[in-house]
């Protein structure tokens, strides 16, 4: 709360005025997170065209925020302790049905149109895929976020070189033997001592 005061330039008692509790501001916070994100993201998606080089969008997407929003990607690691450990699964649902009303069927088709272009692996089971690569990825993503210079300390990478090598390797995994290189829509994963953008899948 002290830090939200300090930001914001507010008292405590005013901002009670507007928000029940601590929680209550929490929520609001992730719901313009959501709502910027999903525009943001969606921009990148659409800008591509098989369901790999979207796919490669929208992970250049969370590539971009680890750097250059470090902070509310450490927020959201922080949300997630708190979703797992105080709130019901059905309150995080509602909002994100109020952000994006088709929910995770608009990832899962991207799965199913890569699979039907043949840019991803057809034995891919869509709705499946799409929890676990979502997972897999915000996961890094918030994890490399919340330990912060840690990382470079103990692995001897920047987080930029980490998380980019992850991306890869699931877009490796995820394409099929016809899927060609992601440079249709313009993004560059790659990896590498001098964080330069050297290799396309």
């Amino acid at each position: 709360m002290a830090e939200i005061t300090s930001a914001s330039g507010l008292r405590v008692s005013t901002i009670y005025q507007y928000f029940s509790s601590k929680d209550e501001i929490v929520w609001e916070v992730l719901a313009d997170i959501f709502a910027e994100d999903a525009q943001r993201a969606k921009q990148k998606i659409e800008a591509a065209t098989t369901g790999l080089t979207k796919l490669a969008a929208l992970f250049e997407f969370m590539a971009e925020e680890l750097s250059f929003n470090r902070s509310k990607v450490r927020f959201l690691a922080q949300f997630d302790a708190l979703y797992a450990r105080d709130w019901p699964a059905e309150r995080l649902l509602s909002l994100e049905a109020q952000i994006n009303p088709q929910g995770f069927e608009y990832f899962g088709k991207l799965i199913r149109e890569g699979i039907a272009d043949r840019s991803l692996r057809s034995d891919l089971e869509p709705d499946l895929t799409l929890h676990a690569v979502i997972n897999a990825v915000a996961g890094a993503q918030r994890r490399l976020a919340s330990l912060g210079d840690k990382v470079e300390q103990e692995y001897g990478q920047s987080i930029d070189q980490l998380f980019r090598e992850t991306i890869r390797i699931v877009l490796l995994g995820l394409r099929s033997d016809h899927g060609g290189s992601t440079s249709e829509s313009g993004t560059r994963l790659s990896s590498g001592k001098n964080s330069k953008r050297k290799r396309l899948l």
